[in-house]
């Protein structure tokens, strides 16, 4: 049944008034410090990015595929369980800043969700070069290569944000990389033992952030950003190569 728009008009004035009488459903504020906690900074709101949700404007190209394992150029380990990956061309790889992120990708038979492991050094930009199982999802593999559209995504992860030191690391050489994020990571910072001030951590081609200087001896706490401002802060141990460390927390 139809209504005219003055009943319309008068059924959204009384919903309004309702959600206002209950308070509007806010939340609570976010800390900017403690482990495990999440924040985006003084007065500043975050929006929670539900699964799937688009991350990014929408991106033409070529999807071609290759046996991938998981590993690649971003130094992940292999995900024999989960194939959905693929390998990002070399422009919109960004010097792996599109590492670990969801990317939602459109072909002539259908979309599929892939997370990037690889790196794609021939492929044009708007190139996205996929598992052989995620290309079957979206073309023939008859087909080879075909006419994608694709956009950045929040993903859908299980369990926290996780921290690995690279081999080699120890306090006078930090490498950090980060692990099953919903979301794209844009920035790591460290605090080292007695240390008052935050130090921004560059981000290498290979999806570690290496500190290449002497920190003091003990426990390294790390501030992880988001794409969108969200952060995650933890406290880890001294580092030492190849240890994991699983989070507290994972991104709203």
């Amino acid at each position: 049944m139809k209504m005219n728009q003055s009943a319309a008009r008068s059924v959204a004035l009384v919903m309004l008034l309702m959600l206002a009488a209950c308070g509007g459903g806010g939340g609570g504020d976010a800390s900017d410090s403690g482990q495990g906690q999440v924040g985006a900074g003084d007065d500043t709101t975050t929006t929670t990015p539900g699964t799937g949700t688009t991350l990014s404007a929408t991106h033409t190209g070529e999807g071609t595929f290759y046996g991938a394992t998981g590993q690649g150029n971003c130094s992940f380990d292999a995900s024999p369980g989960n194939l959905m990956v693929a390998a990002m061309n070399q422009t919109d790889y960004a010097g792996s800043a599109a590492c670990g992120e969801f990317v939602q990708v459109t072909g002539p038979k259908g979309t599929v969700t892939v997370r990037i492991t690889d790196r794609c050094p021939e492929c044009k930009p708007g190139d996205i070069d996929l598992s052989e199982q995620a290309f079957a999802k979206i073309a023939d593999p008859v087909a080879g290569r075909v006419p994608i559209s694709w956009q950045v995504v929040a993903g859908d992860v299980s369990g926290p944000v996780a921290y690995r030191y690279k081999e080699g690391s120890t306090r006078f050489w930090v490498a950090i990389q980060v692990r099953n994020h919903r979301l794209p990571i844009t920035a790591l910072d460290i605090k080292p033992s007695g240390s008052t001030a935050w130090i921004t951590v560059e981000r290498l081609e290979y999806n570690y952030f290496v500190y290449p200087a002497a920190i003091a001896a003990g426990p390294v706490e790390v501030r992880v950003t988001a794409l969108g401002g969200a952060t995650l802060l933890e406290t880890l141990p001294e580092p030492q190569g190849g240890l994991v460390v699983q989070g507290s927390a994972q991104f709203p």
